[in-house]
């Protein structure tokens, strides 16, 4: 007979990694057609890290995303980042960016200032245009004062920062201290059935809720929850590397170690919990690897919901689940038999 069950599991998760210094380093030059170049030595693995941090430069600068140019990866070329780990690049790189994408702006803004008859804290950058802040009407096109800041003021628009997250060094004797700048939060809800039977685990859909700070993209946001989830979901019940008795791995191929398909997804919905951070780019913290930290043990808490057995070995295979529901009915006879 299957079973039902629903399970839960919360967690919290820090952005970046510990009180060694973590940071990374921008550039960005606005153009003479209004468009721009950010220069970042991050990585793109699949997430859409250069998506989101050409929006924060866009936004910064008053132009469209797709006026951004991005140049990543080669350390040639491009100023230092510690790296796309710890779930830090949206929060440490974006502020880099964001910080290059002001020191630019200022002196667009130090350019049109006196040919629009105002101070520059009287300008805003928004509509691809230099304006004067309440009279919109009033501006000038940013790809008409980047060619005034170069050729005529020898100002060029370019901005370069660096980004270090403040942290707190821990305390040798007590262990106290604040070795990370910012933290994400979430809770995902697992519903199952299991075949009593079999052992058999069918994941039918997880509720996932993750807090990142004000979302940049929530597009991308949901996509990450999404594919943490299935990344959760072999963890739970798939993904195990074997070894025979001399230390071999015997799975080493996608033929015999398992992993989660399309078809193995459950329905997920995903709620995006806004939360603006002041340090963070626009109030953004980041979402990466925690979206795969609640997903095994909701997973396990409805296993034991439904049938009453706690599994403690990744993954549930069908196999372990079926040996702990026959000690568990074993054990509940011979209590009877006493």
């Amino acid at each position: 007979m299957k079973q039902r069950g629903r399970g839960i599991a919360c967690m919290w998760y820090p952005i970046g990694f510990t009180v060694l210094a973590n940071p990374s380093a921008a550039v960005v030059k606005v153009n003479e057609d209004g468009t721009a170049t950010v220069l970042t030595g991050t990585v793109e693995t699949g997430q859409g890290s250069l998506t989101v941090l050409g929006q924060i430069a866009a936004q910064e600068l008053g132009i469209a995303t797709d006026d951004i140019k991005m140049v990543s990866a080669d350390t040639d070329t491009t100023p230092m980042d510690t790296g796309a780990i710890a779930s830090r690049t949206t929060y440490v790189t974006g502020n880099a960016i964001l910080l290059a994408a002001t020191n630019a702006k200022e002196i667009l803004f130090e350019v049109a200032a006196p040919l629009l008859g105002v101070r520059p804290d009287q300008l805003e950058a928004m509509d691809r245009k230099i304006q004067v802040k309440g009279f919109p009407q009033k501006y000038l096109p940013i790809g008409e004062v980047a060619h005034q800041a170069q050729f005529v003021k020898g100002r060029p628009a370019l901005g370069s920062a660096s980004y270090n997250p403040p942290t707190v060094a821990m305390d040798p004797e007590t262990g106290q201290g604040k070795p990370f700048s910012t933290y994400v939060y979430a809770t995902q809800v697992a519903e199952v059935e299991v075949d009593d039977e079999t052992g058999e685990v069918e994941v039918l859909r997880i509720v996932a809720a993750h807090d990142c700070g004000t979302p940049i993209n929530p597009t991308l946001v949901e996509g990450q929850v999404e594919g943490g989830i299935s990344m959760g979901v072999g963890l739970a019940l798939q993904e195990e590397i074997l070894f025979d008795d001399d230390g071999k791995q015997i799975n080493p191929n996608l033929t015999n170690y398992i992993m989660p398909t399309s078809l193995d997804m459950p329905d997920v919905e995903v709620e995006i919990v806004k939360n603006f951070d002041p340090t963070g780019p626009f109030g953004a913290k980041g979402v990466g690897e925690p979206t795969s930290v609640p997903t095994a043990a909701c997973i396990m808490n409805a296993i034991y919901d439904a049938v009453g057995v706690r599994v403690t070995d990744l993954p549930a295979t069908a196999e372990k689940v079926l040996k702990l529901i026959k000690e568990k009915k074993a054990a509940e006879q011979k209590q009877i038999s006493a």
